[in-house]
């Protein structure tokens, strides 16, 4: 072989392997890529009114997540009190209502204006991710920190009073 064809030859080994090499390095793109558009996508939860929520966008602020259904007496009787909560609450403070029953956007609507609800409900279907599992016993409410974890549970109806009492209380204490 003439060191002309032994060049060659070299330079046709370098190019596959540097054609390999980028191919591969495409591939790692691409998943990356993937990865990135995934989790930009994603929602954690959304309510009747179409917002979309991702956990990490309530991040340093306190969020109190209320469980009721139509059937629950007790929760439909607490629904003026989290009204109340909801039109006199702090600046960092969100409430959500979740119906325990899973229904249609048009059935939480149709909740919301026959219960004369005012704060947000979530929709919650196999897809939500909320920081606290569905509750054995109704009504349940849960204060989630700005750390997105648990703080408080509170089991049963629960007043305005109450809620701000309990705010206070977690608030005033170091995180």
């Amino acid at each position: 072989m003439s060191e002309c064809e032994v060049e060659r030859a070299v330079q046709n080994k370098v190019s596959k392997g540097l054609g390999y090499l980028a191919v591969a390095l495409l591939g790692v793109l691409a998943a990356v890529a993937g990865v990135v558009s995934y989790q930009a996508g994603r929602v954690d939860f959304e309510t009747v009114t179409g917002k979309q929520y991702r956990w990490e966008t309530l991040e340093q602020q306190w969020v109190v997540v209320n469980y009721f259904a139509e059937w629950c007496s007790p929760c439909l009787k607490e629904i003026p009190e989290l009204n109340h909560f909801f039109r006199t609450r702090p600046g960092d403070v969100q409430l959500f209502g979740v119906s325990y029953d899973l229904l249609s956007v048009a059935d939480v609507q149709a909740l919301k204006q026959k219960y004369h609800i005012e704060y947000d409900l979530i929709v919650a279907d196999e897809n939500t991710r909320l920081p606290v599992s569905k509750p054995q016993y109704l009504p349940a409410t849960f204060v989630i920190g700005p750390d997105g974890t648990i703080a408080a549970e509170l089991m049963g109806e629960i007043s305005s009073k109450r809620l701000v009492e309990v705010l206070e209380k977690l608030k005033s204490k170091p995180l």
